[in-house]
C-alpha cells in the first residue's frame, strides 16, 4: 500500500526513515480492526516524530493488507522480514496467522509486537513481544470477579471453533482453583437462528459466558426470552466494541467484559483519565473522528490503544539499547517497566522475559449500561 524508501541497514542512526510495518485485514469483515490498528500506529507515529523520532530518525508507515487470507498473511510477513529498513512489524493480526509467521519472523531477527493476538505463548521467543491482553488472563479476572460476587457455577455458549474450544478448555481447568461448578460448554453454528436451546440447557447456571460478536448478542437475546436470571459475562476484551452493542441492542445492559484500561466510555471528567491515555485518544479524535452505531448511538473512538503501545515501548527500547540493532532492540524491550500514566493505552508495560506488555493487575471489569443520555460503562472494582 505504501511504498518502501530509505536505505538499508541495521543501524537508524543516519538514515533518512525508520519503517514501521502494519500486517493486518484492511478489507473484509475485519476491516475495522486493521483501520483502527492503522490510526493508532500512525498518530503514535507523528507524536514520536515530532518529539525528534527514533536514534536521528523519523519513522514511516507501511501497511500490508492480510485480508483474512493466511497466504496474504505469510506473504507479507516474509516481505517486510526480508526488509532490513523495517525495524518493527506489528501483526499478523488474529492468532491463527501469527503462528503461521512468527518463525520467519525469529529467523529473520525481525522485532514484532502483536495487539490481536489472544492466545498462544511468547515465552520463548526473543523478538515477539505481546500488547493485547491474554484470553486466559480475562477470564480469570472474570472468574476472580464472579466469586466475588456469590457465582457458584457457570456455562459456555459460544462459537464451536478453536476459540470456543480454547476458552472451554481453561473453564473447564479454572473452575476448582474458583471453588466453582462448571456446568459446560454448549458450541453455536453460525447459521443458527436462536440461541434458546443453547441457554436452556444451561439455564442453571449462575452464570454464563457468552462471545463478544452477533453470537453473543444471541445468546444475550436467548436469555432474555427464557427470563434467565444469571450475569451475562464476555470471555475478552472485544466486548467493548460497539459493534456488539449494534448487534444485542437493549440486551447487552449489563453484560460484564474484562478489559486492559479503556476509560472512552466511562462517565468521567477527562481531565482524571492517565494523561498518555487522554492525549493519545484525543489525537485520534482530532485526525480520525469516532465511530457511532447507527442504530443505538454508541461510541468509541476510531483506534485501539494498545497497538500504539507497540510504537510507544519501541522508541523507549530504542532510546535505551542506543540504537536499533534487534538483539539489544528485543534485550532492552524486556527491561522496560513503563508507568500507566505514559503510556498511549494507560496501562503499564513491562514485558519481562515472558514477552507479555500486560499482567493480570492492568486488567479491569467493565459493565455496558443504558440511559436517557445513551450507552455507557461502568468500571465494578474487583
Amino acid at each position: 500500500m505504501l511504498a518502501a524508501s530509505g536505505c538499508a541497514g541495521k543501524e537508524s542512526r543516519g538514515k533518512p526513515e525508520i519503517k514501521i510495518g502494519l500486517i493486518s485485514p484492511m478489507s473484509g469483515p475485519f476491516a475495522v480492526l486493521g483501520i483502527s490498528q492503522q490510526h493508532s500506529l500512525q498518530v503514535e507515529i507523528d507524536r514520536v516524530n515530532a518529539a525528534g523520532g527514533v536514534d536521528g530518525a523519523k519513522l514511516r508507515l507501511v501497511v500490508r493488507d492480510s485480508a483474512l487470507d493466511p497466504g496474504k498473511a505469510v506473504q507479507a510477513t516474509n516481505e517486510l522480514a526480508g526488509d532490513d529498513r523495517v525495524e518493527l512489524v506489528v501483526g499478523p493480526s488474529l492468532t491463527a496467522f501469527y503462528e503461521a509467521a512468527k518463525s520467519t519472523l525469529e529467523r529473520s531477527k525481525k522485532l514484532n509486537c502483536q495487539p490481536a493476538v489472544a492466545t498462544g505463548t511468547f515465552n520463548g521467543l526473543r523478538y515477539g513481544f505481546r500488547s493485547q491482553d491474554q484470553a486466559e488472563l480475562d477470564l480469570r479476572k472474570m472468574l476472580t470477579l464472579l466469586r466475588k460476587q456469590g457465582v457458584k457455577s457457570f456455562g459456555l455458549v459460544y462459537e464451536g471453533d478453536d476459540t470456543g474450544k480454547n476458552t472451554d478448555a481453561v473453564l473447564k481447568k479454572a473452575a476448582g482453583a474458583y471453588g466453582m461448578r462448571y456446568l459446560g460448554f454448549q458450541a453455536t453454528r453460525p447459521d443458527d437462528q436462536s440461541h434458546k436451546v443453547y441457554v436452556e440447557k444451561l439455564k442453571k447456571a449462575d452464570a454464563l459466558f457468552v462471545s463478544s460478536n452477533i453470537g453473543g448478542a444471541k445468546t444475550m437475546a436467548a436469555a432474555a426470552e427464557i427470563g434467565y436470571k444469571g450475569k451475562l459475562s464476555g470471555t475478552s476484551s472485544g466486548m467493548q466494541n460497539i459493534a456488539f452493542v449494534e448487534a444485542a441492542g437493549d440486551y447487552a445492559k449489563g453484560a460484564l467484559f474484562p478489559a486492559p484500561n479503556y476509560e472512552y466510555p466511562l462517565r468521567t471528567d477527562r481531565a482524571r483519565w492517565k494523561p498518555g491515555y487522554r492525549a493519545h485518544i484525543e489525537a485520534i479524535e482530532r485526525k480520525y473522528g469516532k465511530n457511532t452505531g447507527p442504530k443505538t448511538g454508541a461510541t468509541s473512538p476510531k483506534g485501539t490503544a494498545i497497538a500504539a503501545d507497540c510504537v510507544f515501548a519501541f522508541a523507549q527500547a530504542a532510546a535505551k539499547a542506543g540504537g536499533t540493532d534487534p538483539g539489544k532492540l528485543a534485550a532492552a524491550m524486556e527491561t522496560l517497566d513503563l508507568k500507566a500514566d505514559q503510556t498511549p493505552s494507560g496501562n503499564a508495560i513491562k514485558p519481562g522475559t515472558a514477552h507479555e506488555f500486560y499482567g493480570i493487575e492492568e486488567l479491569h471489569v467493565y459493565q455496558w449500561n443504558k440511559d436517557a443520555r445513551g450507552w455507557y460503562t461502568t468500571e465494578i472494582p474487583t
